[in-house]
């Protein structure tokens, strides 16, 4: 998808950008506190811990539940279509990162391949990140180039699959009923995208009819890119003192 850079603001938006962006990073720091990304409730961890046999209403709410809550999955959606007008484009993207999510995600519990949890967080803050400065132009300005979207949105699905498969393995699902759990957890995870995917687009279509969205679309993924780098260094952060 071929993207144009947008200018940067005026110097008087600049400066309320930039106290935005201090405020935002603030509190991202107290939220992280409490939060981190793919986490899953105590409530929650304790059912899966403790269930056995196949339950597919209950696993198809949780997958729902943990992509409505996920914030790190709704950062990367907005970026992703964050500059896709027609539906055939978004239905495109939305569909690779389905496919990357859902695939490591099954895998990875299945054949209980798990990576740490710390340095998976990280790179899923990095896409993040990388999926602003994506929606900014600044790998043309910075290397000539244009990466392709498409296979960065499928392989970022990749690794936010992994993430959320390596949580699961912490909390040691029964493999009584594992594989009709999985996939309706996953069939949920694909109903609360769509959910968080059809509330963005309402909000989108209206901020777009802004006469000031192209200057605060600058600052938006300004903060994105923030957020990202934030979420990716509390991971680090994490990973070094464990």
């Amino acid at each position: 998808m071929r993207q144009t850079p947008m200018r940067p603001p005026s110097r008087r938006s600049g400066t309320r950008q930039a106290l935005s962006l201090f405020g935002f990073a603030v509190a991202l720091m107290l939220l992280s506190q409490a939060a981190q990304a793919h986490a899953v409730t105590l409530g929650d961890k304790g059912y899966i811990q403790e269930t056995t046999g196949t339950h597919l209403i209950p696993f198809l709410y949780l997958g729902a539940k943990h992509m409505v809550t996920g914030y790190d999955h709704i950062l990367f959606l907005l970026g992703v279509i964050f500059f896709l007008y027609g539906m055939k484009q978004i239905s495109t993207y939305v569909s690779l990162f389905a496919i990357g999510h859902s695939t490591t995600m099954l895998a990875g519990v299945y054949f209980d391949i798990g990576i740490n949890s710390y340095i998976v967080d990280a790179i899923i803050g990095f896409s993040v990140a990388y999926k602003a400065l994506d929606n900014l132009g600044a790998f043309r300005v910075w290397f000539g180039v244009q990466p392709s979207t498409k296979a960065a949105t499928l392989i970022f699905g990749f690794l936010h699959g992994f993430g959320l498969a390596s949580k699961i393995i912490d909390y040691d699902i029964s493999p009584d009923g594992l594989v009709p759990n999985l996939l309706a957890f996953n069939l949920g995870v694909e109903i609360g995208q769509l959910l968080a995917l059809a509330a963005i687009l309402v909000v989108m279509t209206r901020w777009r009819a802004s006469p000031s969205f192209a200057r605060q679309a600058y600052a938006a993924n300004a903060l994105m890119m923030t957020a990202g780098f934030a979420l990716m260094g509390f991971q680090i952060a994490g990973f070094l003192v464990a």
